[in-house]
């Protein structure tokens, strides 16, 4: 009898963590081709792109309530595969879009992109709570986590390539993301079931999976108007809208880069780059430091608090940075994802409401930052690292 646990989980967070990947990569093809579709294809103005951003984020928001309870439903084999499914769709249709129609069409698509992208992350804590031990899960959700930074990191380096290689051809761009995305379903679909009924899976990896599970009570469902007036409710809610800054770098850092240091598409890689793999680096540690100091004998609560506490610290000499631009943008990417990864690994499965809170806190961010963009030199950096820190 073979007593040596089975690793399979980790070829399950590998899934995760490619999925989390191509979902980052594909969000982030409308901000790196930002410059070349405002100013030389579509001719947008700011508040064209403001809308399109916000038609995402809008979507994003509503999907992440609607398809964590349709993942609940239908399980994490058969959501997952839908969510990216449809995300694949919208993603391949703004290949599609003429320039008569190109912001309704562009605001269609990314709607469409953000409902479907929204499913990505209550699929990936749903899984990462069937496979993982509570004691693991800050780990494993720290690492498939990475995968929204690498592809954050591929976006600039990948994108101009495909660009270039297609003749200046940016419809590509989408195509091949769509293609990642379609590949992975039939992936996933082979390689997923429940770790109780999975070939692969010997009995010592699963008792390891079930060895400190929580105890499933049946509890009453709670509506909204019991869950809004709820201090911890206000508390999440209060706490995430400094996302907003998230989305600046995925959505208007190219623009930025460009109207404000004149860098084009094929030289967007560099800054962009170092930005994320800080993120990339935090999102790790993030989860790392929690497990150190649950092995340190701490409870859980304190562990993660602990670790929260720390990234707000580390943020706040943000605000002294103004000006060095670059250090403002790393060290708010590596903590934000630092707190995301010890977040999210102890969020229930069925709590989708918090993070709807966080997407809902950040609408109006394209349209602040409109207006903070006409602002000049340092004007700028000190309202963006207000609003940040």
């Amino acid at each position: 009898m073979n007593l040596q646990p089975t690793k399979y989980r980790y070829r399950i967070l590998a899934l995760l963590f490619v999925a989390t990947t191509i979902n980052y990569l594909d969000r982030s093809i409308l901000g790196v081709l930002a410059p070349t579709l405002q100013y030389k294809v579509f001719h947008w103005t700011d508040v064209d792109y403001a809308n399109i951003s916000i038609a995402f984020k809008v979507a994003y928001a509503v999907g992440m309530l609607t398809m964590g309870a349709l993942i609940d439903r239908l399980g994490s084999r058969r959501g997952y595969a839908l969510s990216i499914g449809i995300w694949s769709v919208f993603g391949m249709l703004h290949a599609a879009i003429r320039p008569a129609f190109s912001l309704i069409g562009f605001m269609f698509a990314r709607f469409g992109l953000g409902f479907g992208e929204a499913g990505n992350f209550p699929a990936a804590l749903k899984t990462v709570a069937e496979w993982f031990p509570r004691k693991d899960r800050a780990f494993a959700t720290g690492i498939f986590n990475a995968g929204s930074n690498i592809g954050a990191v591929l976006a600039p380096l990948l994108i101009p390539l495909v660009v270039s290689a297609s003749g200046e051809n940016w419809q590509w761009a989408f195509l091949m993301t769509g293609f990642f995305s379609l590949l992975w379903i039939i992936v996933w679909l082979s390689a997923y079931r429940p770790p109780e009924v999975h070939p692969k899976v010997n009995a010592a990896e699963l008792a390891y999976i079930q060895s400190d599970q929580e105890v499933q009570e049946t509890t009453e469902k709670i509506p909204w108007r019991k869950v809004l007036p709820l201090r911890q409710t206000w508390a999440f809610a209060i706490g995430k809208i400094s996302d907003a800054a998230w989305w600046f770098y995925l959505f208007w850092s190219g623009k930025f880069l460009f109207d404000q240091f004149g860098l084009d598409i094929k030289r967007l890689a560099l800054p962009l780059i170092a930005i994320y793999l800080m993120a990339d680096v935090g999102s790790i540690v993030g989860g790392w430091l929690s497990r150190f100091f649950i092995g340190l004998g701490w409870d859980l609560n304190r562990a993660r608090k602990t670790t929260l506490l720390l990234c707000i610290l580390f943020i706040l000499p943000v605000v002294f940075t103004t000006q060095i631009k670059t250090a403002f943008r790393v060290d708010q990417s590596f903590f934000r994802e630092l707190s995301l990864a010890t977040y999210t690994a102890e969020r229930p499965v069925e709590e989708d409401g918090a993070l709807v809170m966080r997407e809902a806190t950040v609408q109006v961010d394209p349209l602040v930052l409109n207006q903070l963009r006409r602002l000049e030199g340092t004007e700028y950096a000190s309202a963006r690292d207000f609003i940040t820190a």
